[in-house]
């Protein structure tokens, strides 16, 4: 336990926030916890729950900090980089912001090069999550060991040796929930339509996504071998597996996927003209 590793948090938001229920009183004491945020309510409520210490605005706490992450919304990050900048010495920046480059923040921080660049997901807030991570040169190993430890918080990690590859990864699981939801809600949809009510229908296709989604993770095969095994030709899988292929359902999924990460892209360039 890296129990005196001290994180400052730009932004005390939702995903901050289960981030630092991960953290506090675990890999770190919550008093080496300090959150950035101009909203009032929320650090109160932070330092009530947590025990973290709090400031409306950027101050000295965070020049002695191992790591600052940056949790806050990407069109803010080139004001907050601003305000960071008489702070930066030799800490990590952690960010978990989509679609800022690190290459971008690194000249907003005047060339700053321990930079973390990460993209999680909101099953984070539940502990559930999954983050693709890339560490700019300038990080050291210790730094990035602590970088994976505070993503673990709330889930997995998975690391890049390219920046490039953030994008797909924010295609297929930084916007992947919004997919489940949306097939969740067409079983729903269905259900209702052949007769069953919506609070049976909610069950039995939300039950269905998390029982597969454990099978597929405890499993050794792969998913189209335990895909096969619930559908026998001429039966009800089959029938609706083949209507979803005669109308594209899957080359819709990976089209739109492609089409996630082209907007990824798209988002890191125009941040970065400024």
């Amino acid at each position: 336990m890296q129990d005196k590793l001290k994180i400052a948090f730009i932004g005390g938001g939702n995903m901050a926030t289960a981030l630092i229920g991960g953290l506090a009183g675990k890999l770190t004491a919550g008093a080496n916890i300090h959150v950035v945020d101009p909203n009032a309510a929320s650090l109160q409520k932070l330092a009530q729950q947590f025990g973290v210490t709090t400031a409306q605005s950027a101050d000295a706490v965070l020049a002695q900090s191992d790591v600052i992450v940056l949790a806050v919304k990407p069109q803010q990050m080139k004001e907050v980089a601003a305000q960071l900048l008489p702070h930066i010495g030799r800490q990590l920046v952690l960010s978990i912001a989509a679609g800022i480059r690190a290459a971008d923040l690194s000249r907003w921080l005047g060339g700053h090069g321990a930079i973390v660049r990460s993209m999680p997901n909101t099953p984070a807030l539940i502990g559930k999550g999954i983050t693709g991570a890339v560490a700019l040169p300038g990080v050291t190993a210790a730094q990035r060991e602590a970088a994976d430890a505070i993503l673990r918080a709330v889930g997995q990690t998975v690391w890049l040796d390219d920046e490039a590859l953030i994008d797909p990864v924010t295609a297929v699981s930084g916007s992947g929930p919004a997919y489940v939801f949306y097939f969740i809600e067409a079983m729903q949809q269905a259900a209702q339509e052949m007769g069953l009510s919506a609070e049976q229908g909610t069950q039995l296709a939300i039950a269905t996504f998390v029982g597969a989604s454990h099978l597929a993770a405890d499993s050794t095969e792969p998913v189209s071998v335990l895909r096969e095994r619930v559908t026998s030709k001429g039966g009800t899988t089959y029938a609706a597996l083949t209507s979803m292929e005669a109308s594209g359902v899957k080359q819709a999924i990976v089209k739109a996927l492609h089409a996630a990460s082209a907007r990824g892209r798209e988002l890191g360039e125009e941040s970065g003209r400024d």
